[in-house]
């Protein structure tokens, strides 16, 4: 396996006898200088997220056909925006995602000629894993600014003779509960400016940043250093993977969570002001941030990169919530369209301001909104909007078991289940005689079905469904409605519930990535290849996706304490 990069191998088309671009294409060539010309694009890979992970370009944003309609004016909320798609070059998937996003209002859409296929015989670099972009900046990070780091050997070690420091996780408290390094408090990135004088008070107290891997630990280690916290900072190397390739155990199930009080924060309006002036970072007037989200001729984020419990409390009109550890790390789960304005807000500008820094080192046009929470409601309201898909979809009826089984019995048009549940949801137990299927594959699921059959979609989330209902309807098929009973429903209604550890088989489960995905499970040769993976990311940048990012800000400066 090597590196652990996937060897599927990807079909190469014919060479075209120009580049010309047809109407409603753009060639890889075309694409390439398109990715680097300095204006705005979203690069939309609508495959599944399986087909996804195997093999993508550097700057594409993974957007599943499956769910397109629910995702895209998030991801691209200015329908004026170059938008481009793409699949393997083989299916017809991008053409019908292109037809649905001009659907709904998008003017600029291109579809990739050839695909993925035609970008690597044009001899462009594909990579495997998700959250690429950010997880080779994390590596840029590492190299350009010589980021300290401790092996788990020499953790454990020191931990062991009860030296004087603190193991901070700067994951999500979810991935944290998981799986953690014994002892380790959870503070995920984004709060580590606004909290660290809280978890460790005392200057020679040493601050070990941790994550599952490389790159938060990187990144959150870095942090601390940027701003100039006294204490000797470190990231632990390779995160809780390497603890466990040491031979080390995890707790998992902990819950030390970050302190709710910040202390010490006395000074942080003038620590604001200087950091921001150091490191070039950007303040723009709430009024500004309403003008930015209404010009129709850019594209302008407005992302609250606070906690999820103070999202949710109280937040600025039309923001949307991108905790800051993690827009750092997976930025392609927000940021839809390279070359757009960013605009981040919290409550007192701090954590904005150190998320900004790294976002702009990343590439992006990014700037704070001055004045925290008290500018909020200045911001008025949006002209463009992230709106509703639901309100576009098919309407579908719910149907219990129960209504479904009396259908099966009423002597009327056959009755065919058709379970759009992830494939790995389907294996661990379905009704028995539906049929496993995905939005690109509905065509086929159904092509042996009378004509007069009523179908019934089966799905964890209804809005799924909705989507799928309108190729259906353009296959001219009928859907009797939908279905999102458990279990337990469907076997008190008379169903046989089954499952089928191989079906989907691995081929068909487009929707799962397989590559190392049990590398926190206990399978070190899994973790082992994505380290090596990681690692090697750096390698396969080209000169211009190298440039695309502006590592060490203007006032980078190593503190004697980080020395």
């Amino acid at each position: 396996m090597g590196l652990g990069v996937p060897t599927r191998s990807i079909p190469v088309p014919p060479a075209p006898v120009d580049d010309t671009p047809a109407e409603g294409v753009i060639t890889a060539a075309h694409l390439k200088a398109a990715l680097h010309d300095g204006g705005e694009i979203a690069l939309l890979d609508v495959r599944e997220h399986g087909q996804y992970g195997w093999s993508h370009l550097f700057y594409a944003v993974p957007l599943p056909y499956s769910r397109l309609e629910l995702d895209i004016e998030r991801l691209v909320p200015n329908k004026a925006a170059r938008v481009v798609v793409y699949d393997d070059g083989l299916s017809t998937v991008a053409a019908r995602a292109a037809a649905r996003a001009r659907a709904i209002g998008y003017r600029n859409v291109l579809v990739l000629d050839g695909g993925v296929a035609a970008w690597a015989a044009a001899g462009y670099e594909l990579f495997a894993g998700v959250n690429v972009v950010s997880k080779t900046f994390g590596e840029v990070v590492e190299h350009e600014l010589d980021t300290p780091s401790i092996s788990a050997e020499e953790l454990q070690a020191a931990l062991a003779r009860g030296e004087d420091l603190v193991v901070v996780d700067g994951r999500p408290v979810d991935e944290y509960r998981k799986m953690n390094i014994p002892g380790a408090i959870c503070c995920p990135n984004g709060e580590l400016v606004h909290r660290i004088r809280s978890i460790a008070p005392d200057p020679k107290t040493r601050i070990v940043v941790n994550c599952a891997g490389r790159t938060r630990s990187i990144i959150g280690a870095q942090t601390l250093r940027d701003v100039g916290v006294p204490n000797p900072v470190v990231a632990l190397r390779n995160g809780t993977q390497g603890w466990r390739l040491a031979g080390f155990d995890l707790e998992h199930g902990s819950d030390r969570l970050y302190p709710e009080a910040v202390d010490g924060n006395d000074e942080a309006a003038d620590w604001l002001v200087g950091f921001a002036a150091v490191n070039g970072i950007t303040f723009i007037s709430p009024e500004v941030a309403g003008a930015w989200l209404r010009d129709a001729s850019r594209t302008t984020y407005l992302l609250d990169v606070r906690t999820p419990e103070e999202y949710e409390l109280h937040h600025a009109p039309g923001a949307l919530h991108a905790p800051g550890g993690q827009l750092i790390q997976a930025s392609d789960q927000w940021l839809g369209v390279r070359n757009a304005r960013v605009v981040l807000t919290c409550d007192t500008g701090i954590r904005s301001a150190v998320v900004a820094n790294w976002l702009k080192r990343m590439g992006w046009d990014v700037a704070v909104l001055e004045g925290g929470r008290s500018g909020w409601g200045r911001i008025g309201a949006s002209g463009l909007g992230h709106e509703e898909a639901a309100g576009r979809l098919p309407a579908l009826v719910v149907l219990r078991p129960a209504e479904i089984s009396a259908m099966q019995a009423d002597g009327g048009a056959p009755v065919a289940l058709i379970d759009l549940r992830p494939g790995m949801a389907f294996r661990k137990g379905h009704v028995e005689g539906a049929r496993w299927a995905i939005r690109p594959r509905l065509a086929a699921a159904v092509a042996d079905l009378a004509a007069d059959a009523r179908i019934v979609l089966i799905a964890a989330d209804p809005r799924i469904a909705r989507c799928a209902a309108i190729d259906l309807a353009g296959l001219g098929r009928k859907v009797a409605g939908l279905a999102t009973a458990d279990a337990a429903d469907w076997k008190a209604a008379g169903f046989n519930v089954v499952a089928t550890p191989d079906e989907p088989s691995e081929a068909d489960c487009i929707d799962f990535l397989f590559f190392v995905h049990d590398r926190h499970d206990g399978n070190l040769e899994a973790a082992r290849r994505y380290l090596a993976w990681e690692t090697g990311l750096l390698a396969k940048l080209d000169d211009r996706e190298r440039a695309g990012f502006a590592i060490i800000g203007a006032g980078h400066d190593v503190k004697e304490g980080n020395a």
